[in-house]
C-alpha cells in the first residue's frame, strides 16, 4: 500500500478541520463498524453475542483512546489541546476578576499608547500617496553650492543627511527644458506648486481654500482618476493666463456643494476671476505635496500669471532666476535610479546654462532625486527625530506594563504552585503545563490588546490635535489601516510572551516532591521574591526614565511660557486678508489696506487696529540684506536682518515701547522721504550703541530712471526689543518700514495680517469685523482668525506635544510602578508572616517592623532610581536639541524625579508595612 503523501495529509487535515462535525460523525461510524465486524467474527466462532461484543471492545481498547489516536493521526490533537487550554484559561481568568481587570487595564493603556503614537508616526513618516505605484515617484531637488546661480527662492530648503543644503524649487523655464529633454528618454517630468490660500466665491459666499497649481501632465503622470469629471489636461496648461479650469477636492465638493454631481461646469470666482469646475478628485487624494493635507482647489500652472503674475520685479513664468515650482518624476521600470539621476542632472545643467549666464564665481547647482512615494513631505523631515524619540518613550511604557503584569503573574503563580505540582505529579509534562500557562498569558494579552486597539483608534485623532493650531478646520486624516492593526497584533503577542515566559518557566521548574509538602516551599518562594523584586526595580527604573523625560519637557514649556515677548499679547485678535493682485495692484493695494485699517479701528469694541506683513511670533519671517549709508558692505557679511512692513498704528496697538525718537505717523506718505524704526538689538549689533536717529539704511534696491540705486530709509526711532518669529531665539535685529510708504517695486503691500486690540471675545467681535470688510469688498474674507495667544501657542506646538504626551507617559509609569511596588511588598509581607510573628512575639516594636518593610522598599526603589537616572541622562543627550533654557542634566528636574519616585515607593509600600506592623503574633505563628 502506498503511504499518503504530504499533500494528501494536509488535505485530510484541512477537510477534518473545516468539517469537524462530519469528521466526528464518520469517525464514530467507522469505529462502530470495525467493532461490529470483529464481534460478528467472534459470534461466527460460537461465542455468545454479549461476550463477543465485550471482547471486541477489549480488543479495540477504550473508545475515547481510539478517538484520540485517530485525531492524532489526522493532526487535530494539538489544536484540540490548544482549544482546551484556551477554555481553561478563560475559566481561570474569569475566576480572578480583580487580577484580570488590573492586568488587562495596564496592558490596554500601554498598548493603546503605543498604537496611538505608531499610527501618528506611520502617517507622518511612512504613509504613501494614494496613487497607483507610488514607489515609482521621485522628488527632484537642487543641491546648492557655496555660490549658487540662483538667488531668489519661493519654496523650502533644508540640510540633507550629507550636510548639503537642498532646495525644492526650480525656475519655470528650466522646468520646461528639462521636461522636454527627459521626455525624449521616456521619462515623465511634471510640476506642482502650493500657492497657499485663495478666495473662492460661490453662491454669494466667499471662503478661503488651499490651492495648488499643477502642470498639464500632472494627472496623467500621477496615474490618478478623478471621482467625477476629468483632471487637468495639457491643453489646459497653455499660454500664461489661460486654462481657467479647476479640479476640487472630494471634501470641498461635499462641504461646499453637498456632493451634487451638477458641480461640473459650475463657475466660481477665484480671487475674483471666473474659473470653471471640471472635476472632483478621488477621496483620499492629497496631491504631490504630502499626505498631511490635500489641496482643495487644483488649477493649471498657467493660472499663476492670473493669480500671482509677479513676485517683486520678477514675472514668475518668465524669470530664469526665480526658483518657485516643485518637480517630480515617475521612474520608468526599466531605468535604475542612478541612470535616472545622471540623465536628469545632465538635462538640468544644460537647461541652466541655456537660461542664465553665471557671474564670476557662481556655480550651477546639482540636481538630485529622492524618494517621492510620500510626496515632498517636508514636514516629515522635521518630525522624524521627534517621532523616533516618542516611539522610544512609549516603548518604555510598554516594557513597564509587561514588568508589572509579570510581577502579578509571579505572585499568582505562587498561589497556584500546589495545583501545578499536582498536575505534574499526575503525569502532565512540564512542556504541556508550560504551554497552558503561556496560553493564559496570551489570552490576557489579547484582552488588553483588544482594549488597547480601541484606545488607539480613538487616540489616533486626539494626538494629531496637539500638532494643529486652534484655527485649523481640517484634521489630519490618520487611518487605522492594516499596518496599524498588524502593529497592534504584533505588540500584543510580544507582550503576552514577554510577561508570560518568566512566570510559566519558573512555575514548571519547582521540585514536585518539595512543593507537595506543606511548609516546604521556602526556597521556591525565595526565588520568586527575588525575581519579583528585580522586576519592580526594573519598573522603577523605567518610571524614572519617563518621569525625568516629562520633567525636562515640562520645564521647557514652563521656560517658554515665561519668555517676555516684548509686547502685550493679551487682547490681540489676528486675521489675514489676501486681496487679489490683479484687482488691487500697486497703489490700489496700499489704499485698500489703509481703508481696511481705518474701518476695523472704527468697529465698536475695538481699541485699535494695525496691519503688518508678518505677525510677530508666527514662525514666519522676512529677511533682507541691509547696509548703512557710508558703508560698502551689507551688515553681517551677507547675513540677513529681520524686517516687517507695518502700518503707523502698529507700535501703539501692540504696546511696544518707543525708546528714542518716534514711530510712524500719517505724515509719512508715499511722497515723503522713506523712514524706518529699528529695535535695540539692531543698534547694539550694527551701530555700536551710538545714536541712530537720522542715519540711513537700505534693505534693497529700486530703479530710478532705469538705474538701480539703494532704497534708503531714514531711522526715525528705536523701539524696545521683541521676539520676532519664535520664543526660543533671543531678540534679534529688526527694522520696521511703513507699509503705507510702499514704493510699488515689491509685493510687500499685497497680503496683510491685521492686529486688532479688543477686550471682547473673538466670537463677539468677528462678525462686526467681517461685516466691515465685506461692505468694502464682498470677496474679501477674513482668513485664519486667531488670538495672539493662540498664535504663540502654535509656534510652541512641538514642545507642547512632547510635554503633554511625556506627562501622560510619566503619570502612567508612576501608576504602574505604584501597583508593582505594592504587589511585591504585599507578597513579601505575606510570605514573611511567620517570621514577623516571631519578631513580634520576642518583643520587637511594631514601629520597627514597619520601618523594616519600608526600608526594604526604599532599597528597592533606590536601586531602580539609580539605574533609571543613568538611562535618563543618556536620553537627555538625545533630546537636548528639543529643550529650551534647560540643561540635559537639569538638577531641578532630576531632583523632582527622584523625590517623586521615592515618595511613590514609600506611599505604595505603606499599606503592606502597616499591615505587617499590626499583625497579631498568635495568629501569625499559626500560619505556615
Amino acid at each position: 500500500m502506498n503511504r499518503p503523501t504530504l499533500l494528501h495529509r494536509i488535505g485530510a487535515w484541512l477537510s477534518a478541520l473545516i468539517s469537524r462535525p462530519r469528521f466526528e460523525r464518520e469517525m464514530e461510524e467507522e469505529i462502530r463498524f470495525h467493532m461490529e465486524q470483529h464481534a460478528a467474527t467472534l459470534i461466527a466462532q460460537g461465542i455468545a453475542p454479549a461476550e463477543a461484543h465485550r471482547q471486541a471492545r477489549i480488543a479495540f481498547g477504550g473508545a475515547e483512546t481510539s478517538r484520540d489516536n485517530i485525531r492524532s493521526a489526522i493532526g487535530l490533537r494539538p489544536l484540540d489541546e490548544l482549544l482546551g487550554d484556551l477554555r481553561y484559561a478563560v475559566r481561570v481568568l474569569r475566576n480572578s476578576p480583580g487580577f484580570t481587570l488590573i492586568a488587562a487595564a495596564s496592558l490596554a493603556l500601554a498598548i493603546g499608547a503605543n498604537t496611538t503614537i505608531f499610527s501618528v508616526a506611520h502617517f507622518m513618516l511612512l504613509e504613501r500617496l494614494a496613487v497607483p505605484h507610488p514607489t515609482e515617484l521621485r522628488m527632484l531637488y537642487r543641491e546648492e553650492g557655496e555660490r549658487s546661480v540662483y538667488h531668489g527662492t519661493w519654496g523650502s530648503d533644508y540640510r540633507a543627511d550629507n550636510g548639503q543644503f537642498r532646495s525644492d524649487s526650480f525656475p519655470y523655464p528650466v522646468y520646461q527644458q528639462v521636461q522636454r529633454a527627459a521626455g525624449k528618454d521616456g521619462v515623465s517630468v511634471f510640476a506642482f506648486k502650493d500657492i497657499g490660500t485663495v478666495n473662492v466665491a460661490s453662491n454669494g459666499t466667499a471662503q478661503a481654500v488651499e490651492a495648488q497649481l499643477v502642470s498639464g501632465n500632472f494627472y496623467e503622470s500621477m496615474k490618478t482618476i478623478p471621482e467625477l469629471g476629468r483632471g487637468i489636461l495639457p491643453a489646459d496648461d497653455g499660454a500664461p493666463g489661460t486654462g481657467a479650469v479647476a479640479v476640487i477636492s472630494y471634501d470641498f465638493w461635499q462641504r461646499a456643494f453637498g456632493g451634487s454631481r451638477d458641480v461640473l461646469g459650475k463657475v466660481v470666482r477665484v480671487d475674483t476671476f471666473p474659473v470653471a469646475i471640471v472635476g472632483v478628485n478621488a477621496k483620499g487624494f492629497t496631491g504631490a505635496d504630502g499626505v498631511q493635507r490635500a489641496p482643495e482647489l487644483v488649477m493649471p500652472m498657467s493660472m499663476i500669471a492670473t493669480l500671482h503674475g509677479t513676485l517683486g520685479e520678477d514675472k514668475v513664468l518668465e524669470s530664469s532666476r526665480l526658483c518657485w515650482i516643485q518637480m517630480m518624476v515617475r521612474k520608468p521600470a526599466t531605468m535604475t535610479d542612478a541612470v535616472l539621476q545622471n540623465r536628469l542632472d545632465h538635462h538640468f545643467h544644460t537647461a541652466v546654462l541655456a537660461t542664465v549666464t553665471p557671474a564670476a564665481g557662481e556655480t550651477v547647482d546639482r540636481l538630485v532625486t529622492d524618494d517621492g512615494s510620500r510626496g515632498e513631505a517636508i514636514e516629515s523631515m522635521f518630525m522624524r527625530r521627534p517621532m523616533y524619540i516618542l516611539l522610544g518613550l512609549v516603548g518604555c511604557v510598554l516594557l513597564l506594563a509587561c514588568a508589572n503584569v509579570a510581577n502579578l503573574m509571579l505572585a499568582r503563580a505562587n498561589n497556584r504552585q500546589r495545583e501545578i505540582s499536582v498536575r505534574l505529579a499526575l503525569g502532565a509534562g512540564r512542556g504541556r503545563v508550560f504551554r497552558q500557562l503561556l496560553v493564559e498569558s496570551l489570552l490576557l494579552a489579547a484582552i488588553g490588546g483588544a482594549a488597547g486597539a480601541m484606545l488607539g483608534y480613538l487616540g489616533r485623532t486626539a494626538a494629531p490635535a496637539l500638532l494643529q493650531n486652534a484655527w485649523q478646520t481640517n484634521a489630519m486624516p490618520i487611518p487605522f489601516n492594516w499596518p496599524i492593526f498588524a502593529f497592534t497584533t504584533a505588540i500584543t503577542l510580544l507582550t503576552g510572551i514577554l510577561f508570560g515566559l518568566a512566570p510559566a518557566w519558573q512555575s514548571t521548574r519547582t521540585d514536585v516532591n518539595t512543593a507537595l509538602k506543606q511548609g516546604a516551599a521556602t526556597a521556591s518562594r525565595q526565588r520568586k521574591a527575588w525575581t519579583g523584586k528585580g522586576l519592580v526595580a526594573f519598573q522603577i527604573a523605567m518610571a524614572t526614565l519617563l518621569v525625568a523625560g516629562s520633567a525636562l519637557f515640562l520645564r521647557t514649556m514652563l521656560n517658554l511660557s515665561r519668555v517676555k515677548p516684548g509686547f502685550e499679547p493679551g487682547g490681540l485678535l489676528l486675521f489675514d486678508v489676501q486681496p487679489p493682485e490683479k484687482q488691487y495692484p500697486g497703489v490700489k493695494s496700499v489704499a485698500l489696506h489703509r481703508e481696511l485699517t481705518s474701518r476695523f479701528a472704527a468697529v465698536p469694541g475695538v481699541d485699535g487696529a494695525s496691519a503688518a506683513s508678518v505677525a510677530l511670533i508666527s514662525g514666519s519671517s522676512w529677511n533682507s540684506g541691509v547696509r548703512i549709508e557710508g558703508e560698502s558692505a551689507n551688515l553681517g557679511d551677507g547675513r540677513h536682518v529681520h524686517t516687517d512692513d507695518v502700518s503707523p498704528e502698529f507700535f501703539q496697538v501692540l504696546r511696544i515701547r518707543m525708546l528714542i525718537g518716534r514711530g510712524f505717523t500719517s505724515t509719512d506718505t508715499q511722497t515723503s522721504p522713506k523712514v524706518t524704526v529699528v529695535n535695540q538689538a539692531f543698534v547694539r549689533k550694527y551701530l555700536n550703541g551710538k545714536n541712530p536717529i537720522g542715519l540711513r539704511i537700505s534693505g534693497g534696491e529700486i530703479k530710478v530712471d532705469g538705474k538701480s540705486q539703494p532704497d534708503w530709509h531714514t531711522i526715525i526711532g528705536v523701539c524696545a526689543d521683541t521676539q520676532y518669529n519664535d520664543l526660543r531665539t533671543a531678540p534679534e535685529p529688526i527694522y520696521f518700514t511703513d507699509k503705507f510708504q510702499w514704493s510699488g517695486q515689491s509685493d510687500a503691500a499685497q497680503g496683510s495680517v491685521y492686529l486688532v486690540r479688543t477686550q471682547l471675545a473673538p466670537a463677539e467681535i468677528v462678525p462686526a469685523l467681517r461685516e466691515a470688510a465685506t461692505r468694502l469688498d464682498p470677496d474679501l474674507p477674513l482668513l485664519n482668525i486667531r488670538t495672539q495667544s493662540q498664535q504663540i501657542a502654535d509656534v510652541s506646538r512641538q514642545e507642547r506635544m512632547f510635554a503633554t504626551l511625556t506627562a501622560g507617559f510619566g503619570v502612567l509609569a508612576l501608576a504602574l510602578a505604584c501597583v508593582g511596588i505594592y504587589g511585591v511588598m504585599a507578597y513579601t509581607v505575606s510570605q514573611r508572616t511567620h517570621e514577623i510573628g516571631i519578631r513580634l512575639a520576642l518583643g520587637a516594636e511594631r514601629g520597627r517592623v514597619r520601618r523594616m518593610v519600608l526600608r526594604e522598599a526604599g532599597w528597592l526603589a533606590g536601586a531602580g532610581v539609580l539605574v533609571g537616572l543613568g538611562a535618563a541622562l543618556g536620553l537627555a543627550q538625545l533630546v537636548s536639541s528639543l529643550l529650551y533654557d534647560t540643561e540635559a542634566r537639569d538638577p531641578l528636574s532630576l531632583t523632582v524625579t527622584v523625590t517623586l519616585l521615592l515618595a511613590v515607593s514609600v506611599t505604595a509600600s505603606w499599606v503592606p508595612a502597616e499591615r505587617a506592623a499590626r499583625l497579631e503574633p498568635v495568629i501569625a505563628l499559626r500560619q505556615d
